[in-house]
């Protein structure tokens, strides 16, 4: 089987600089519900990830991940934002 991903293209979307703060904000909720869900699941942290052991490197806290992580959730978290606003949906403060 072959897998071709086929996202949305977001190419043509830039994202305010006023949504820097809204976009580390998500990433940090976005590690920490994958972090949840692998605990919820008997996941522990571990050196290095071993799935027949159920441990992982990542399960800490936002802010003692290395840079290269933070920055994978702060990539998907913009992706997830391009789309929206490239599907039509407006983002806006609404406090």
């Amino acid at each position: 089987m072959t897998y071709t991903p086929k996202t949305i293209d977001t190419s043509q979307i830039t994202l305010t600089v006023d949504l820097k703060e809204l976009v580390e904000r998500l990433a940090r909720n976005n590690h920490d519900h994958w972090a949840q869900m692998r605990i919820d699941e008997g996941w522990q942290f571990g050196a290095s990830r071993n799935d027949m052991e159920r441990t992982h490197p990542n399960l800490v806290p936002y802010d003692q991940l290395e840079d290269s992580e933070k920055e994978y959730d702060r990539k998907t978290v913009v992706e997830a934002l391009k789309t929206i606003i490239n599907l039509g949906y407006e983002i806006r403060k609404l406090r």
